[in-house]
Formats: C-alpha cells, structure tokens, sequence
C-alpha cells in the first residue's frame, strides 16, 4: 500500500482496492476515446434491468490487440493465480458499449453482437458512441468487474471472424435444444465462459424460443445444466472413501468431504467473523433425486462450486455424498463475479486430497482444521447439516446382511 493511502482498514490485505480503482481509472481515462474507436471484442454483456427490455453491450477495449481475450477469461485467470488488483486492472479496459433493445429483437446490432459471442478469438470491431465513455467500475456478485459505458451508435465489423464449425453447427441448427447444445459444446472442449456467452446473446435453443438471457441468469444456467449432466454419470459410478480436499482462492476457501454414499450434495457459505463474533452462514441442500426449486441462500455459488466436484468425480468414476463448506476472508475485498466460486473451488479439488478412516474421525478433523485455520466453530453446522443427519440416521443393507 503508498504511504499516502488513507484507507488503513485495507492494510493487512497489502493493497487497497479503493486506491487500486483510482489508479485503473486514471490510466484507463487517459485511453478513452471521445466517440469513436477500433478495438478487439471478447465478450458481450446482457443486462437485466428493465427486463424484457434490457441494455447488451459489445465489450472492448479501445484498441486493436489480438491478446484482447485474456480480458475475459475466468478460466486462465484462476490457473495463473490473477490477483485482486490485477482484475481490476484488466477489466477496466473493457468499454461497455450498450444499446436498449428487446429480448426477441432481430436487428443489425444483435447480428454483429451475436458473432462477437461465436467467435474463437475476440472480434475486430469499429464502434461509435453516443457520447465519450464515462468511467464508473462496477463491481458485482455474479459477473467480472466492468469499466467505462457508453451509448452506441453505431458498430460495424471490421474483419471475418473466426467461429469454429462446432459452434456454427449448434448455432446454425435452430432444432437443437439449448441444454444438449449447452453439452455437446462442454465435452468438445468449450469452457462454461464460452457456452455462457452463447446462451446470454440468444444463440442456443430451438428457433421459436431464442432470446436474450441476462448474463446473471446466463451463468447460472449454464452451471446448472452442466452439471446436471454429470450427475448422470456420476451415479453410475461406485462410491469413493471418506476423502477431504481443502483449497482455495481470492479469500474464498473450501472444505469438500467426500462420504461413501449415494449424489447428494450440501454447501454452506460462511464470511469468517472478526474474534468475539458468532459465524453467521447460509446453505442449500439437494439430494438423489435433485433440486425442483433454486437454491435461493447460497444463489448462484451453489451452482458454480458443484460444477467442478462433479468433474473431479467424474475423473475419479466415483460418487459420493458431498459436504462443500466455503469459508469468505477478508481477503476478498470486493466482489469479483461467481467465477471465483468456481475458480476456488476448482484449486481445492486439484489439491491432494486426505483419506479418512470413518465418518467421526473425518468430523473431527474437520473441527480441528477449520478452527485452527479460521478460528471457527463449525459445531452449529453440522448439527444443522441435512446431509449429516440423513448419513448418520439411514442403515445401510450392509448392515442387514
């Protein structure tokens, strides 16, 4: 932190975001256009706001640059450990330029914004704004930090895009349905970024029912339905041992127990109190036969720490009852988007995982742990855990046998 920063509530994290913001702010300030520009789109954004009205924005620096894509690239960002200020250095770069349009519009903006989503590689645009970008970062629960906003005027494409024929056969076929397009894509390689993206802009589904879908709703629907998916496998394979990954990342921390039963799953989010402090949590729960209704406490993170602990397990071929408990630091110093749920939880399950003997001796662990880490009691938890309590009060055939 500069000596001259006069937020001393940030200092134990070694930067202040506060501060961070201002410098993005002035380098990006001294790059903005006043209402027009060139610049190589990674991305696009649906709003919510007004629904079924909404602002889409074509997302771009002022600037042709063809590593453009790392501006909007959750996935990279966690494998190479992106810090705090480097979000928000990257993301400030990307000017918003929106327009107010219809969910079911068909126009020569949602054209071009639509390829920008297909594209393997960020889209060359020119772009002519209303007015000049003002600057205003914006910070949210559910998606990666946004810079300056503009309304536009007028865009054009200014070379062919690249889309892959995979893509294009997914969007071209107006008869496949949006959730086995959302997974023949996922197990051809594309990450839950890129099929996000797809479904926001209105580019998946059966012809009739495309439409524009607010990334916030994006996201979480394409966790939901990848890992539904998975799921499926993960029930035929045999169960796993009492297992416990611990990892994390950007101040969020997992503890993942694995119990030799049948798919259920249970998350509990924490924000690790100040000493004296009682820890103050949420949770959602699903069981065999899965969730009817959504997980309306712990909302999207529910959704996005499942997806990798089905991968994980698919990787494995095992199944288990799954205990997820998340623990927030002050580490995390503003919100960066559900990504990082997703991203931490992704680093807990590559750690190497230890093996229990029994259900007690892995609880026990777990209270030590957690308490030595965070100077948390976790006893209130697990004695409110549904999963616990149907492990511990259901008799297995074995025992008959």
């Amino acid at each position: 932190m500069s000596l001259s920063c006069k937020h001393k509530q940030y200092e134990s994290l070694g930067f202040c975001p506060i501060c961070q913001h201002s410098r993005a702010m002035s380098q990006v300030k001294a790059k903005l256009p006043k209402q027009e520009f060139f610049g190589s789109a990674p991305t696009v954004f649906v709003g919510r706001f007004g629904y079924p009205n909404v602002n889409v924005g074509i997302m771009a620096p002022p600037e042709i640059d063809e590593n453009a894509w790392i501006l909007d690239a959750p996935r990279y960002w966690g494998e190479h450990s992106y810090t705090i200020p480097q979000m928000i250095d990257i993301r400030s770069e990307l000017i918003n330029s929106r327009l107010a349009v219809g969910i079911k519009d068909r126009n020569k903006f949602l054209q071009v914004s639509r390829e920008v989503a297909m594209a393997s590689k960020p889209a060359e645009v020119e772009i002519k704004l209303e007015k000049q970008p003002s600057f205003r970062m914006s910070f949210h629960d559910y998606s990666a930090p946004s810079g300056p906003k503009a309304a536009l005027k007028q865009v054009e494409l200014t070379s062919n895009t690249k889309i892959d024929k995979k893509v294009d056969y997914v969007v071209s076929d107006t008869d496949f349905k949006a959730g086995p397009a959302m997974t023949y894509l996922y197990e051809r390689g594309y990450d839950e970024n890129f099929i996000t993206r797809l479904l926001s802009i209105g580019n998946l589904g059966v012809n009739t029912d495309r439409k524009l879908v607010p990334t916030r709703w994006s996201i979480t629907a394409t966790d939901d339905s990848l890992g539904k998916q998975l799921i499926k496998k993960v029930k035929d394979f045999n169960q796993s041992n009492y297992l416990a990954f611990f990892g994390g990342y950007l101040g969020n921390y997992y503890l993942i127990m694995f119990f030799p039963e049948v798919w259920s799953y249970e998350l509990f989010e924490a924000a690790v109190p100040a000493p004296g402090h009682q820890l103050q949590y949420a949770t959602d729960a699903e069981f065999y036969s899965g969730r009817k209704e959504y997980a309306s406490n712990t909302v999207g993170g529910y959704y996005a720490a499942r997806l990798p602990i089905l991968e994980k397990m698919v990787q494995m071929k095992k199944q288990a009852s799954i205990l997820c408990l998340r623990f927030i630091t002050r580490e995390y110093a503003v919100p960066l988007g559900v990504w990082v749920v997703r991203e931490a939880t992704r680093k807990a399950m590559q750690s190497k995982p230890i093996e229990f003997t029994s259900r007690d001796v892995m609880m026990q662990y777990a209270h030590e742990f957690i308490k030595k880490k965070f100077g948390c009691d976790i006893t209130q938890i697990l004695k409110e855990s549904k999963l616990l309590r149907k492990i511990t009060a259901q008799r297995k055939l074995r025992e008959f046998a």
